[in-house]
């Protein structure tokens, strides 16, 4: 990090923080310490007013302007030259950040199966070490999506006054019966892989392919599915749903692995923002800055209700919808709809 004009500069250039003190986790187990990878775009004004804090989903990572480069990049809706953007791998995935193929520094040996439990609590507490070692003291908007909606809207309530805005898309307060029960499934997929058990970085991966594709149809909507994925001419075998679903599942293959797909669909699980503080509605309530809850008509992941949950119960609570056939995935994909919500949310509520 170099100050230089009054401004604190930091390039995109992916660096790693590393808390070398033991994390003590929500479930009593610990770390003796972590390491968590992250990108930085743009510069910090000379009041540090201008942070836009991205949180990635499931199987994401910290180069946002890869994965969601349609608002985050050279003049797009967060610009680089406008804002001090930063992005961190989250704690459990594999991009850099601890997880069970780090080595674990009691043993010498990676984790494997051994990585402790983590919530999303956790990976709240997690970021906020980072932001203090980073010298940003308030937060202008935490944006997350899915699991990364879950993570910001528990960090939000941890931050209080020191975050303006929270923008969660696609996400809820609490995780359903109904999400629990699709990330089990994928589970049970990577359980019935014969390598699962084994000490390898490899073990699980056809069980995590499967895995994969079983989440595909909880992410998009059946007219989605219609308009892309229907055959044109008649057959009894080899529809195009499947060989879309086995791609799915091998690309991911070729870039995760099933033990950070293990421990972050626990940690989504796990996500109860009024666990041990009176329940989800009064934690809501607990909440000062302006919250915006995104919803997506067609979600058959998280519903739009759990979006509508969240801003009926926070004091500065605001709901739009983003109407769209790709389901849960359209946050990642509906650019359009979402600049425009997004642009009214500012105007709105930031003058």
């Amino acid at each position: 990090m170099n100050v230089a004009s009054n401004y604190l500069i930091i390039d995109m250039a992916q660096e790693t923080y590393t808390h070398e003190d033991v994390f003590d986790l929500e479930s009593g187990e610990s770390l003796p310490g972590f390491q968590l990878a992250y990108t930085t775009q743009g510069r910090l004004t000379t009041a540090k007013d201008n942070v836009i804090w991205v949180i990635h989903a499931l199987t994401g990572d910290a180069k946002v302007q890869e994965w969601w480069n349609g608002m985050v990049g050279e003049d797009k809706f967060y610009d680089p030259s406008k804002y001090f953007i930063v992005c961190a791998n989250l704690l459990g995935s594999c991009y850099g950040s601890s997880s069970p193929l780090s080595e674990n520094p009691l043993t010498g040996k990676p984790y494997y199966y051994d990585f402790p439990n983590l919530s999303t609590r956790d990976m709240a507490r997690s970021l906020d070490h980072l932001r203090e070692y980073l010298g940003i003291n308030t937060i202008n908007t935490v944006i997350g999506g899915s699991l990364g909606g879950q993570v910001a809207i528990e960090w939000a309530y941890l931050l209080q006054h020191q975050v303006k805005n929270t923008i969660i898309l696609a996400s809820n307060a609490k995780t359903s019966p109904w999400t629990i029960g699709f990330n089990e499934t994928q589970r049970m997929a990577i359980e019935s892989d014969c390598t699962w058990g084994e000490n390898h970085a490899d073990a699980g991966k056809k069980g995590m392919e499967a895995a994969r594709a079983i989440a595909m149809l909880s992410y998009r909507h059946p007219e989605d599915f219609a308009l892309k994925q229907s055959d044109t001419e008649e057959k009894l075998d080899n529809f195009r749903i499947s060989s879309y679903l086995r791609y799915q599942g091998q690309k991911l293959g070729n870039r995760f692995n099933a033990f950070s797909y293990w421990v972050l669909s626990k940690a989504m699980d796990s996500h109860d923002l009024g666990r041990g503080r009176g329940g989800t509605e009064k934690v809501l309530q607990q909440i000062p800055s302006k919250v915006l809850a995104i919803g997506v008509d067609r979600d058959l992941l998280f519903l739009k209700e759990e979006s509508q949950f969240i801003s009926r119960h926070v004091p500065k609570g605001t709901y739009r919808e983003i109407q769209s056939p790709y389901g849960h995935d359209a946050f990642l994909i509906e650019y359009g709809q979402l600049q425009y919500i997004l642009k009214g949310f500012y105007l709105e509520n930031n003058g």
